[in-house]
């Protein structure tokens, strides 16, 4: 959540930043008339307890007169001071309930406006002219079925629609992907993890993922469990209610996770093939840092996802998001976008985010550091930051379609080859598709 000292020295801050995102400032207002009145029961239930206090310690002096008095005063008292205390916690429950509610600021550079208004910052590469070499490229779902490598009719049979099974040289694709994403990070100094992909709901609420998320997650039903969509959220939590040592900072994690999205709103989008599913494999960073270090940390991110794909050989943009399409806790936020053939279009292949202290006063992770020269300390929340190195399917889609050949089968990037055995090229199996 946001800092609330800047909520009340600085409302019209938030407020501007509602409308850059396109949402209502009401939320601001709820937030400053909350916290009024948690103050206030705050200040009544202190008051209350002094007296009952008082009372408490001149009972043992007075005489049996008084004492009597006391004694009846004493009963009230308590009765006022559990209703009180009551009240208190209902006032501290409907401004946490009310902070929640108000997602992280836009930065100053975020462009302002919805999906559509995000700016480009850059374009690498340059996608394939197919025309020119003389064949029309195929779509990467008649690609998987050429190579036996993707089974999306099995997928639906079993398990429903958006939903696909992985097969011989596409199994084969995602571990070498997945391994190839492990070592890099690896040697930029990540810590590798695989964590657990069914969570508590502080974990998916720490994460923002309970807000205007919440219609994208799957509950499982009659547990307090939620399934992630995504390793940042038991990533975010891996640290909650800690107190890290500033000096150890940045902590840099990268975790295998399979991630589970319900798609919500995405009815008639992205129907055919693996673009957008249920349920895929991804390898996420993530970096926990300090406030004054998060933006550079960010262009790091950015620059190892960059590093990726250049290593897969794809053309490829980096767009600035605007401000509407962030999520509840980005601040900021990059998307990697590779250039699909059959579509014609860039799609989003990796997105990095920097959260600021968002999720870390939500989930209450901070650090310890120097001040001073007498050798004081102090306990500062952290910032956290995420970066896709790579989700399974849509970089699957995109290697197939980029690096296809007139004859079905496809080249593999170079710095791949060495996780898929050496081979140079997948190569169709026989009967496994139509052919042309």
């Amino acid at each position: 959540m946001i800092d609330p000292r800047l909520l009340r020295d600085d409302p019209d801050r938030i407020r501007l930043a509602q409308a850059k995102r396109g949402l209502s400032p009401e939320v601001v207002d709820d937030a400053l008339s909350a916290d009024e009145r948690r103050r206030t029961a705050i200040v009544e239930y202190e008051r209350l307890r002094a007296e009952q206090k008082q009372l408490g310690a001149r009972i043992p002096r007075a005489g049996a007169e008084e004492r009597q008095e006391l004694l009846t005063r004493t009963k009230t008292l308590s009765a006022e001071v559990k209703k009180a205390e009551a009240a208190q916690g209902e006032a501290e429950e409907a401004f946490r309930s009310a902070m929640l509610a108000i997602p992280n600021p836009a930065a100053e550079e975020a462009p302002a406006g919805g999906e559509d208004d995000y700016v480009v910052l850059e374009h690498v590469g340059t996608p394939r002219d197919f025309t020119a070499e003389g064949f029309e490229p195929r779509d990467h779902v008649e690609l998987g079925r050429l190579l036996g490598a993707i089974d999306i009719d099995r997928g639906a049979k079993v398990s429903g629609a958006r939903f696909y099974y992985l097969t011989g040289v596409g199994a084969d694709l995602e571990l070498a992907l997945v391994n190839m994403a492990m070592d890099q990070a690896r040697g930029a100094g990540f810590t590798t993890m695989i964590p657990p992909t069914l969570v508590k709901p502080r974990a998916m609420e720490g994460t923002g993922f309970l807000g205007q998320a919440a219609d994208d997650v799957y509950r499982i039903d009659g547990e307090e469990l939620y399934l992630v969509g995504t390793s940042e959220v038991p990533l975010a939590a891996y640290h909650s209610d800690e107190i890290l040592d500033g000096r150890s900072l940045p902590l840099r994690y990268a975790a295998f996770s399979p991630c589970f999205r319900k798609e919500a709103g995405s009815y008639g989008k992205d129907t055919r093939g693996i673009i957008r599913v249920h349920w895929f494999d991804k390898v996420e960073m993530f970096s926990y840092t300090t406030l004054e270090e998060a933006e550079a940390e960010h262009q790091r991110l950015l620059g190892w996802e960059k590093e990726w794909l250049g290593k897969l050989e794809l053309a490829y943009r980096v767009i600035d998001t605007a401000a509407g399409d962030l999520g509840l806790s980005a601040q900021r936020k990059f998307d990697c976008e590779a250039w699909i053939p059959t579509q014609g279009k860039y799609r989003e292949l990796t997105s990095t985010s920097n959260c600021t202290d968002f999720q870390a006063r939500r989930l209450d992770v901070r650090a310890r550091f120097p001040e001073g020269a007498d050798g004081g300390t102090a306990v500062k929340h952290v910032a956290t930051l995420n970066g896709t190195l790579v989700a399974i399917p849509r970089t699957i889609v995109a290697i197939l379609e980029t690096h296809q050949q007139a004859d079905g089968s496809v080249r593999v990037p170079e710095a791949l080859r060495p996780y898929l055995q050496g081979r140079e090229t997948l190569e169709p199996v026989p009967g496994a598709g139509t052919g042309r």
